[in-house]
């Protein structure tokens, strides 16, 4: 029998199509479902338009963790709605002010060696129990919750050997800044990330989902951790210690990559504006002023996190010119910090607390003063995620953050004068289980009418593809575009999400603000146009409305170097076409105003024959400008995605719409239809520690 890797063996036992082949197509039946609020209502209405009595995963879950600070009537609104569908459809439902998704998730659901897929990029964090756990757009999501299996390639694994001991004022986000320091932001890409070795001890399960978390910000599509003592550790101290079960790689295994790092040598990390690529060690920054220090988010969310937090500042203050910030993810971590008096601490030292939820890491409030430092134990630090465009925000750990709150410059937690505060994973208080709503009965929920309001309507009709397309280039960026540089995040935009037309308004604001007035211009809301991009196109969150609303104002295809994966997705998904350059060079050829034409486009995508786009040659250019700038599109799974929307009102998800995520073709042996990958091992020479 052949040895199997851990991700190997997750994807085998759940495989509804296709085999192991890296670059294949396979097919994945998923076990549990995860929705965040802010795309949740874009789900729970594509479920009403597919005609779904009732989702058909064993468990999905909507929490209510984004659109928290209800300065308006907007989100009290959209909870209102989405309650209504939860009870509707047979789902689990978490009040505001319960938590962050992911960490709310793991304590009550998370179970090892079972498939989730969520509308929330950061989704992956629940690997950090063995699952095999995806991020998605809410269009897969939906068909998901429908029953579907979800399709994707088959992606390469990268084995990340961990060894040695952390030392004191290291921890577990120092592990994955490493790897992004190593590697970057693109350095992920196509690949599940599979952590072993001897250095797993000692890393607890929510150390591992700091790690996991931030997987994603390398580009990852999941990144996966076995279940052993740990897992088991976690899931009794949360009261489901009946839910484990021990998960491994086979003995003589082989990953498709590799990567080694020794803890013991490793430093207090940070990364600096505006990337979580910009990894130093803390001390090359140590001395820089700050006016705010952030504690809390899906990248920190554990007990442990916190009670580290309190245990620096004790009988200390924050400096008078540092807004101190506390984010509890959890309700059971805070009120375990209240039982435990770490709160207390906290409070004592001048921490501003607020509530239970994601908060200022997706810029719902505690917004940073405009260009002043701001070290924030976040996942993403692009710039205007904290809610305004001039931030500077750095990415560290709670140590780096306390330490730094106290002296009001950013500070190596190493210079302090006390002991490395060594935090046992406590007896968690027992969590409120009123705070996570059961689904109805199903005779009971068929009654259940779905609510609606002004901001939360039906999907609009976007009508189909054309038979071919002649557009003008509206929008030029550089690399590294983000969904947060397409469609802001921040407490002004989010509480306008549903809102399609609404959200259409703040369309790649932050780029170029006029873009929404010059995409309206003849006087119609659709007038086509095309947007050209550089590398990692749509890189960072999952958020639909990064497609769906410049679709809504015309977009028809974007050319780009590359695009992130569930960004490309998304364009599929609502009927824009993702090109990639046949040669990057012409990149520089297509300027704002040059048109792209593409012919026969429908004809093309019906017959799934390879399609390309040209630049029209004008009169005076050379007559080498007509060549063809954009390369075929040769992914039979995206071609596939592309037929589907050809004829489908992308603005609508049917049942029948099977739509594929990209990913590298790796080499492989047909015959066996496993891959042909190097056996464990750590790298040797020159570059160890580098991807294979």
């Amino acid at each position: 029998m052949v040895a199997l890797n851990l991700t190997q063996k997750l994807v085998q036992a759940r495989l509804a199509a296709g085999d192991l082949t890296p670059g294949g197509e396979i097919a994945l039946t998923i076990d549990q479902t995860l929705l965040q609020d802010v795309l949740g209502g874009p789900v729970m209405l594509n479920l009403e338009a597919m005609g779904v009595e009732r989702v058909k995963v064993a468990l999905a879950a909507q929490y209510i963790d984004h659109n928290l600070v209800q300065n308006d009537r907007l989100n009290a609104d959209e909870h209102r709605v989405l309650r209504s569908a939860c009870r509707r459809f047979g789902v689990w439902y978490s009040r505001p002010g319960n938590g962050i998704s992911h960490p709310v998730h793991m304590q009550s659901f998370g179970k090892p060696g079972q498939t989730l897929v969520g509308s929330d990029s950061h989704t992956p964090a629940a690997g950090s129990l063995g699952m095999l756990a995806l991020g998605a757009g809410g269009v897969e999501v939906a068909l998901a919750m429908a029953g579907e299996p979800l399709p994707l390639r088959m992606p390469r694994v990268w084995g990340v050997k961990l060894t040695g001991t952390l030392p004191d004022w290291v921890s577990a986000k120092d592990v994955i800044l490493t790897l992004l320091g190593r590697h970057g932001v693109k350095g992920g890409v196509g690949r599940i990330i599979g952590y072993y070795g001897s250095g797993l001890a000692g890393l607890t399960a929510m150390d591992r989902r700091v790690i996991a978390n931030m997987g994603t910000e390398m580009g990852a599509t999941t990144s996966v951790f076995p279940s052993d003592a740990a897992t088991k550790a976690f899931l009794e101290g949360v009261g489901r210690g009946g839910d484990w079960t021990s998960l491994a790689a086979d003995e003589g295994c082989a990953d498709d990559g590799h990567a080694a790092i020794d803890r013991s040598v490793l430093v207090p990390m940070i990364a600096k504006p505006s990337s979580p690529g910009h990894v130093v060690p803390v001390s090359e920054v140590a001395g820089a002023e700050i006016h705010q220090a952030y504690i809390g988010s899906s990248a920190k969310p554990g007990f442990r996190d916190f009670a580290v937090a309190a245990a620096i500042v004790k009988g200390g203050t924050a400096h008078d010119r540092v807004s101190f910030d506390i984010n509890p993810s959890t309700r059971v971590v805070l009120e375990t910090l209240i039982r435990d008096g770490q709160l207390s601490d906290l409070i004592h030292a001048g921490a501003r607390v607020h509530q239970a939820g994601c908060n200022g890491c997706i810029g719902m409030g505690q917004a940073p003063a405009s260009g002043r430092n701001s070290p924030r134990t976040v996942p993403r630090n692009f710039p205007g995620r904290s809610g305004i465009r001039a931030d500077s925000v750095f990415l560290c750990r709670p140590e780096t953050a306390a330490a730094s709150a106290l002296s009001g410059t950013i500070t190596d937690p190493r210079t302090l004068d006390m002991p490395d505060p060594r935090i046992a994973p406590p007896a968690m208080v027992p969590g409120n289980t009123t705070m996570l709503v059961a689904p109805l009965p199903e005779a009971e929920a068929r009654a259940v009418r779905l609510e609606k309001s002004e901001n939360i309507t039906t999907l609009p009709d976007l009508g189909k593809l054309g038979p071919g397309i002649r557009v003008p280039v509206l929008l030029r960026t550089g690399d590294d575009i983000s969904t947060d540089d397409i469609m802001p995040a921040g407490a002004r935009v989010m509480r306008y999400r549903p809102n399609i037309p609404k959200t259409s308004e703040f369309t790649v604001e932050p780029i170029d603000d006029t873009d929404p007035k010059r995409a309206r211009q003849g006087g119609t809301e659709r007038a086509g146009h095309a947007i050209v991009g550089g590398l990692n196109y749509g890189q960072g969150s999952s958020r639909e409305n990064a497609a769906l609303a410049p679709r809504y104002l015309g977009l028809e295809t974007v050319l780009a170097k590359s695009f992130a994966r569930l960004h490309g997705q998304n364009l599929v998904n609502f009927g824009v076409l993702p090109l990639t350059f046949q040669d990057p060079s012409d990149y520089g050829r297509l300027e704002m105003g040059a048109t792209v034409e593409i012919a026969r486009v429908a004809d093309a995508l019906a017959a799934g024959r390879e399609i390309t786009a040209t630049v029209p040659r004008r009169q005076g250019d050379d007559p080498s400008a007509a060549r063809p700038v954009a390369a075929p599109d040769r992914d039979p799974a995206r071609r596939r995605g592309h037929q589907r929307a050809a004829g489908a009102h992308p603005g609508r998800a049917g049942p029948r719409r099977r739509l594929m995520a990209e990913g590298p073709v790796g080499r492989a042996d047909r015959g066996s239809g496993r891959p042909q990958g190097q056996p464990r091992r750590p790298p040797a020479g020159p570059a160890a520690g580098r991807m294979a």
